[in-house]
């Protein structure tokens, strides 16, 4: 499962990028990135993010 991340409601805080346990986020200009193949889909980034921008499928 990998995180899908809302473009237009990302603020690009990073929150999410320092919670993700498996280095999964990355931050890249004004966007929040996810290495498809890293995200284990653990959900921590998504309980972090302040605008309800993340969302794990499956959790």
């Amino acid at each position: 499962m990998v995180v899908k991340i809302d473009e237009d409601a990302c603020i690009a805080c990073g929150l999410c990028v320092d919670a993700c346990p498996v280095d999964a986020l990355y931050l890249e200009g004004d966007f929040v990135q996810v290495y498809a193949d890293k995200c284990e889909g653990i959900g921590d980034c998504v309980a972090v993010c302040p605008v309800d921008a993340l969302s794990c499928p499956g959790k």
